[in-house]
């Protein structure tokens, strides 16, 4: 992965004009025509780079022991640690203030790793030292395992409001368990790519990354996705020259005996466990600002390795304001505009999305957009449950999509889309993450990120309105904000911009398996052209179907083309339009908006043929104009279904119709031409007819 960050350095950024983009940043980059590397199809893949090190492992906490912490609220966390940029060693205490729930409380339930039994002398582990509540220490503490629960000495009434303060000290443990190493790792920042001429950092870096399970490897707390703290606060002790970046702000420094400092760090806005980090080493500091329109000039403060670093990376760190005043505009102004962005570096061969402070190994372009919109998408909003991953990492991926469109060319846009789709077709699996205990399924590139970010693509289609598409995403934003979310609630808001349910889509495309393809088959009769689509589906047995609209462009001899978008409401369907001029080819969703695997369509010479023989039937309708309802005469014995469609092509009306009911209530439809067909059972067209709405 490093072999490929660091090549694509030498490409400028080619900016370009945008409908989503809200407005030029600051300070735009050199620009000159390119094509996107790997790297930058792939910023996501950069996010979840060391999945495939990470093993399966339940959720840290027994059944019973999350029982216990159900029982009370968390409602702030202050780490007060020392940390050193050399070690995995950490020592110091962990406020936290909780709000207890409905019962009494008699103790505290918690979790802090703990090296398995009969682990020798020397291996990794975190000892409690004491435990004190409510200014009483606890006459006694458990442990089994991550599981630590504290005797209060004196019982917490229901409702009240508990400060404990867990002092412990210990290292840290090895062994891969978040999703990119460890919840706290130590390693040398040395760039090994030095052959392309990338420079080299020759000292150690301290970082945590603790998604999905392993903050309590680093500090003592409460593994609830739905339990945010209201606020946080870390501060760090380490020896100068070292530095620490974490949440928040940065209150102040303050020198600490035998040449030491404490960084203080606060944060006013919830925060999942996982989000709260830190960063150790000897960094330098390199600020700039974004501006969005209608927020308050927002620092992005980036702690770097040394000035050759900063110089290497300095294009491409100066892109972030533009990113943040452009996601700005379209998902609502950045959550933590009062406080700060900035970035963290670690050798992690990834980025971490940590509230206002993103931990990053380099600056490729989608990678810094992706890291970026978590703000939003991860972090703002948190998925409830890991079953809903790619509320997090979809939107994620789609953000680097997004910064595309904003700030690069339209091809390059395109590029990533399609290799998106390519790497979501890779696996037939869900969206839904039905196994929470794995970290490799929870982070699957191909699933959680890449046909996350194609479901988002087809939500955008699917309400085919820029200004609903986005403002979805700020209603969910806001509705949601600091808080935490299902699908659900996201399927609520996209029906409520849509204005009618869309539980079949996210049936197909969140809990389904696999995609469709759309076999083409057309012909050209005089002024109309006849499609027979006919759909098939990669896991019949999970998906047998896929109900979508599907984008077709008609190219003509002349070179000009038309698209239009027809419904695949059955597995078969066949389509009829009114065209001016001789078609050339047919396209099959050239645009890229559905994840699907179409062949080229095929131009079928006998498709009319068998349509206009002795079976097809010219209707005769009446009234013609009509207005609430449209008759028809000399009906087929057998059933059949009655669909109209308006001049784009589009079907708007289905209705099964027979002799003994020979009419179409036509009182929904916008007064226009719209062109009458029948279709028997088997999908086969045999009558046609147009009429005139009023």
């Amino acid at each position: 992965m490093r072999h490929i960050l660091y090549a694509l350095l030498s490409c400028s950024l080619l900016l370009a004009s945008s409908p989503v983009r809200a407005q030029q940043p600051a300070a735009a980059p050199a620009t000159y025509a390119r094509s996107l590397t790997q790297a930058e199809l792939e910023g996501g893949r950069l996010c979840a780079a060391a999945h495939g090190q990470a093993a399966q492992r339940p959720a840290t906490a027994s059944v019973t022991h999350r029982a216990k912490m159900e029982r009370y609220d968390v409602k702030y966390y202050k780490l007060d640690l020392a940390l050193e940029n050399t070690s995995l060693n950490v020592s110091g205490s962990v406020w936290m203030r909780v709000r207890v729930g409905s019962q009494a409380l008699d103790s505290l339930a918690f979790e802090l790793y703990q090296a398995p039994t009969g682990s020798g002398a020397n291996v990794a582990t975190l000892r409690i030292d004491s435990v004190v509540v409510n200014g009483r220490r606890s006459p006694g503490v458990r442990r089994a395992g991550p599981d630590a629960t504290a005797s209060l000495a004196q019982p917490a009434a229901a409702n009240s409001l508990v400060d404990a303060r867990i002092y412990y000290h210990g290292t840290a443990p090895s062994g891969n368990s978040a999703a990119i190493g460890n919840g706290l790792s130590n390693r040398s920042s040395v760039n090994i790519d030095t052959y392309n001429g990338a420079p080299t950092f020759p000292y150690n870096v301290t970082w945590s990354l603790s998604e999905p399970f392993s903050a309590h490897e680093w500090f003592p707390c409460k593994q609830v996705l739905t339990d945010k703290a209201d606020s946080s606060d870390v501060w760090v002790t380490t020896t100068l020259p070292n530095k620490v970046a974490s949440n928040g702000v940065l209150v102040r420094t303050v020198p600490v005996a035998g040449n030491k400092v404490r960084y203080e760090w606060k944060s006013r806005h919830p925060i999942a466990y996982y989000l709260i980090s830190v960063a150790v080493a000897p960094y330098q500091e390199y600020v700039n600002y974004a501006n969005p329109a209608g927020g308050p000039r927002i620092p992005i403060v980036n702690y770097v390795y040394n000035q050759t670093y900063l110089d290497y990376w300095k294009t491409r760190i100066d892109l972030t304001p533009g990113f943040i005043e452009n996601f700005s505009s379209l998902a609502g102004l950045y959550p933590f505009a009062d406080e700060k962005y900035g970035h963290a570096n670690a050798p992690l061969f990834g980025g971490m999305e940590h509230q206002t402070m993103t931990t990053q190994d380099g600056f490729s372009f989608t990678l810094t957009a992706h890291e970026l919109f978590h703000q939003w998408f991860g972090d703002n909003v948190t998925c409830a449950s890991w079953e809903d991953i790619w509320l997090n990492e979809g939107f994620a991926s789609y953000g680097e999509y997004l910064a595309l469109q904003a700030f690069d060319t339209p091809a390059n846009a395109r590029g990533w889309m399609n290799e998106a789709h390519r790497l979501a077709l890779l696996n037939s699996g869900s969206v839904y993450v039905a196994d929470t205990t794995s970290v490799n399924r929870i982070f699957d590139y191909s699933l959680s990120y890449k046909k996350g970010a194609g479901v988002v693509h087809m939500l955008r289609y699917l309400l085919n309105d820029d200004t609903k598409f986005f403002r979805a995403l700020r209603t969910f934003q806001n509705q949601f904000r600091g808080s935490t979310a299902r699908t659900a609630d996201l399927q609520a808001i996209f029906e409520a911009e849509a204005g009618r349910p869309l539980g079949y889509f996210f049936e197909q495309w969140f809990r389904g398996r696999g995609y469709p393809a759309f076999e083409v088959r057309w012909n050209q009769g005089g002024s109309n052209v006849v499609l027979r689509v006919d759909e098939t589906v990669s896991q019949p047995t999970f998906t047998p179907f896929f109900e979508t609209d599907v984008d077709y462009r008609l190219t003509f001899t002349n070179g000009t083309t038309q698209t239009v978008r027809l419904r695949q409401g059955q597995a078969s369907e066949t389509f009829q339009l009114a065209v001016n001029g001789t078609v050339a080819s047919v396209a099959v969703d050239p645009d890229q908006w559905l994840l699907d695997r179409s062949v080229t369509p095929l131009r079928d010479n006998t498709l009319l043929a068998t349509r206009a023989g002795a079976g097809l039937l010219p209707l005769t309708l009446f009234p013609n104009p009509c207005r609430e309802e449209l008759w028809l005469a000399a009906l087929p014995a057998f059933s059949v279904r009655a669909e109209a469609l308006d001049a784009t092509g589009r079907v708007v009306l289905r209705q099964a119709i027979g002799t003994t009911q020979p009419q179409v209530d036509t009182r929904l439809l916008a007064p226009g031409l719209y062109y009458l067909r029948l279709l028997s059972t088997g999908g086969e067209l045999v009558g046609h007819g147009r009429f005139v709405r009023e």
